[in-house]
């Protein structure tokens, strides 16, 4: 059995081992609240000589009770804008401090911009006003009017240039201009030469553009400020693994030696081996992490994962069935993963009853799929078909692969008509569906059913111009019930002229020009598809032309070194009984 680990692996690891992203918040010095609570924008203090003189007038009164009321009640949209217009009227940064605090709570952005435009306006020297528009503004992607922005934030509040600069990057990373991304980053770095933050975040800039050169500088000069900082290190790996990844791997194993509780670069150092396709040495940095007492089934299950491509298979089983015992969210991909295991020890009623024991999660799917294979490969074909029609299909894609899953199994079988019913119950809900109709196409064909051969051909066709294989099928159909000749070598040559290098092909327009007495031209393709794909009916045709051409001796030989190869082949037994009785 082929396990496909290494990919199942990768996108495992893409979230159970990457570094935890950094949160989008506002910029401001605190550290950031815990993600089950709401973000708010709490109001600043301000002397009360800073404050205008504000009239409070009955309308003012009015309508600031109304927003207030608007907002106990749940109904922040209209609160923000009436507080926005109230802002408008009368000026007060305050108003528009409350504005923007309730279109932002209540993820109006639109209008939360309006309001912190104007509450900067109102109040210039209000850093929370200020940071919260940056904030919204890199958001938005709009990197031009958040520039003087931030030059005048970073130079307010030099003390905290790093901590703005490490918020500054997750808002940019998303921006698709990675030029521009790049041109401001480097320009807001250049006063801060010696803030270690500021060269990393213009490296992750540069990195993203393509500029690596720039990169590794502008990381190597942060870890020269910062040399124990883990992200540093770890950006510098992710540049040099891009062209010396020997050299990045040693570094980071170096730094490990010196850091050994450097849990995010061990993950990271885990997924690079990995990525290297260093099997043992990744395995043994994910045990380390799980040594240290972390209860992390994603790890655990990479571990298990990790074992089986190193094809110790016992190991992998043990570890699986300790994850399995231990329950959790990853019950569901562990008896995936036992089934294949069992599948690959040949023990396929286990292997079956832990599909079957998959309930949920992106395993479910293919988990199905492999109970209906054993099922049938166990001779219990009804039992198989219950289990495709108990599929829950996630799409037309999905929907069209379960038909032509049974349909396949009833061709196994032997039973065509069944096979030919579910098909045309398959083209009631998918009539454009192009694989269901070429195996309608070819199934009503073995049934004798020309004229639906040829109707499902043409609409697959239409459906599919450019379809060499549509073309051929219907053109070597034509040829093989010898009607049509003519059109039915115009269609595999049309077919020919799609696919020039098919060798199924080149067959098909060979013995069109048989049927059509050119045995010079019919040679020349039969000869060039057998030397592509010696299939045993390319044989047949070769050497059924070979000997109406009279090159009986090379007919010979062809027909029978493939009979040897093939010695169960029908059309070649059938072609020599007929040739040399």
């Amino acid at each position: 059995m082929n396990f496909k680990y290494a990919a199942l692996l990768s996108a495992l690891l893409l979230t159970a081992c990457a570094q935890a992203p950094q949160r989008q918040t506002p910029l401001a010095p605190e550290k950031p609240m815990p993600p089950e609570q709401p973000v708010t924008v709490a109001p600043e203090q301000k002397p009360e000589a800073a404050l205008p003189k504000q009239e409070l007038s009955e309308e003012v009164l009015y309508e600031f009770v109304m927003l207030e009321l608007a907002s106990q009640r749940g109904h922040t949209e209209m609160a923000s804008q009436v507080a926005l217009d109230l802002a408008k009227k009368t000026r007060d940064p305050r108003i528009a401090s409350r504005a923007a605090q309730l279109a932002f709570e209540s993820r109006q952005m639109d209008r939360a911009l309006e309001a912190f435009r104007l509450w900067q306006e109102l109040e210039p020297t209000s850093l929370l006003s200020k940071r919260m528009l940056i904030s919204m503004l890199l958001s938005g992607g709009k990197l031009d009017e958040a520039r003087p922005l931030l030059v005048s934030l970073l130079a307010t509040d030099k003390g905290n240039a790093g901590h703005i600069f490490m918020q500054i990057n997750p808002m940019l990373t998303p921006y698709p201009d990675k030029l521009s991304v790049l041109s401001l980053v480097r320009e807001l770095a250049v006063p801060y030469p010696q803030v270690a933050e500021a060269h990393w975040v213009v490296a992750q800039a540069a990195l993203a553009k393509g500029e690596l050169i720039l990169a590794l500088a502008e990381v190597q000069k942060a870890r020269e400020l910062r040399p124990d900082w883990d992200a540093a290190l770890v950006l510098e790996a992710q540049v040099l693994m891009r062209s010396k990844p020997d050299t990045a791997l040693d570094n980071v194993s170096r730094y490990l030696a010196k850091n050994p509780g450097a849990r995010e670069v061990r993950l990271f150092y885990a997924r690079a081996l990995l990525e290297q396709k260093q099997y043992a040495q990744s395995r043994e940095q994910f045990r380390q992490i799980l040594a240290g007492g972390e209860d992390n089934t994603e790890i655990a299950l990479a571990v298990a994962l990790i074992s089986v491509q190193m094809n110790e298979l016992d190991e992998a089983e043990g570890q699986l069935k300790q994850l399995l015992a231990k329950g959790g969210r990853h019950q569901g991909a562990v008896n995936f993963y036992l089934g294949q295991l069992s599948e690959a020890k040949q023990r396929d009623g286990e292997a079956l009853a832990y599909y079957q024991q998959v309930a949920e999660g992106e395993n479910l799917y293919s988990a199905q799929l492999r109970a209906v294979f054993l099922l049938n490969k166990a001779g219990k074909l009804d039992a198989a078909r219950a289990q495709v029609h108990k599929i829950q299909s996630a799409n037309n894609q999905q929907r069209g692969q379960l038909v032509l899953i049974e349909a396949q199994l009833l061709e196994e079988a032997g039973q065509y008509v069944a096979k030919y019913q579910v098909l045309t119950q398959g083209l009631e809900k998918l009539p454009n569906h192009p694989e269901l109709l070429y195996d309608a196409a070819m199934t009503a064909e073995k049934l004798g059913r020309l004229d639906i051969f040829e109707q499902q051909l043409r609409k697959l066709i239409q459906i599919r111009p450019d379809s060499a294989q549509a073309y051929n099928a219907l053109g070597y159909g034509f040829l093989e019930h010898n009607m049509r000749l003519e059109e039915a070598l115009q269609l595999v040559q049309k077919a020919n002229q799609l696919a020039p290098d098919d060798p199924a092909i080149l067959d098909s327009v060979g013995w069109g020009y048989f049927r059509a007495g050119k045995l010079t031209e019919s040679l020349s393709y039969l000869r060039r598809a057998f030397a592509a794909n010696p299939d045993p009916e390319i044989a047949a045709h070769l050497g059924e032309v070979l000997w109406t051409n009279g090159e009986k001796s090379e007919a010979d030989k062809v027909l029978r070194d493939s009979l040897a190869a093939h010695p169960g082949n029908a059309v070649l037994q059938a072609v020599i009984k007929r040739l040399m009785p």
